[in-house]
């Protein structure tokens, strides 16, 4: 049994509502039903009547929920005065955000931030990559999470997986994404990022690259679910993330582009000269052994990728 498995029993026991829940714990909500599922098969028991308006503690669920707060709570208690032991480093870190929690295991590294290191407090605050690198310099974050290649002077990043990019457009423009070159799409309605994003990056130097002027955004959005909706609906074309228009081009509500786009490294970014400071370091541990212990597989998207260091 699991501490992570227990905190998720327990929130969605008094949210009452997985979503809301997940939103508590920082992690999508199939992760809080796989925590509830494995604590459920390990027990034996069925903890959640599942409803229409929500999910609600079973009879059993009911006998074991003050069971599981102590258990959580002397848990806590235990790693605190442990870390109390060690003298641990304790304070508080602003960390900026990006996209969506699950693409960046911010669940599997809150909780581990908190079960390794518990006299940290995390603060989180979210927004576009662009915007989180200009917090960070200017020191109004620690640290915090970026998709593109980190140029930036004085700079620090931990590179955490390559992140696969794809041209998506309406199912109806399925002859005119065949066989088309970049000039083609360029003439094409797009669907464009905010300027400041990875998408508006990675979309100017696809097109800069091959000596192409980039095209000009029929209208600007700066979240990926309203762009793949304007897709849908034929506004224009859009660049974005192979993980989230997957489902939609295999259901055939989408079409791909069948070009390759260099993969885009999404990393972890602090100031370089701040390195060394306690909370850094042991922002950068924790990360660090989850690339090493799941490292992300080989993309089956696209073959050119970026060069960038793990560490400038």
């Amino acid at each position: 049994m699991e501490i992570y498995q227990l905190r998720t029993f327990l929130a969605v026991a008094r949210c009452q509502h997985l979503t809301r829940a997940s939103e508590q714990l920082h992690v999508s909500q199939p992760a809080v039903s796989k925590h509830i599922k494995a604590l459920e098969e390990e027990l034996g028991l069925t903890l959640f009547e599942r409803t229409p308006s929500g999910v609600f503690l079973t009879k059993s669920g009911k006998e074991i929920f003050h069971l599981a707060e102590v258990t959580l709570s002397s848990a806590m208690a235990l790693t605190n005065k442990a870390a109390q032991l060690r003298g641990e480093v304790a304070g508080t870190v602003k960390l900026g955000t990006i996209v969506d929690p699950e693409s960046l295991r911010l669940g599997e590294f809150l909780a581990r931030m908190l079960q390794w290191h518990p006299m940290i407090d995390v603060k989180l605050k979210h927004g576009i990559s662009g915007e989180i690198a200009q917090q960070v310099t200017a020191g109004d974050l620690d640290a915090g999470y970026y998709l593109g290649r980190v140029e930036m002077p004085g700079m620090g990043a931990l590179e955490l997986r390559k992140v696969v990019y794809v041209v998506i457009a309406p199912a109806s423009w399925a002859q005119k994404l065949h066989g088309a070159t970049l000039q083609d799409l360029a003439g094409l309605p797009w669907v464009g990022p905010n300027l400041q994003s990875s998408q508006h990056r990675i979309l100017h130097d696809l097109f800069a690259d091959a000596g192409v002027a980039p095209p000009t955004a029929a209208i600007e959005v700066d979240q990926e679910s309203s762009m793949i909706s304007l897709v849908k609906s034929g506004v224009g074309l859009c660049l974005m993330r192979e993980e989230v228009s997957r489902s939609d081009v295999a259901n055939g509500d989408l079409v791909m582009w069948e070009g390759v786009i260099p993969l885009c490294p999404l990393s972890f970014i602090y100031r370089e000269n701040r390195k060394s400071d306690a909370p850094i370091a042991t922002m950068l541990h924790v990360l660090e052994s989850m690339v090493e212990e799941n490292p992300a597989p080989p993309s089956a998207v696209g073959t050119a990728e970026f060069d960038v260091s793990s560490d400038r």
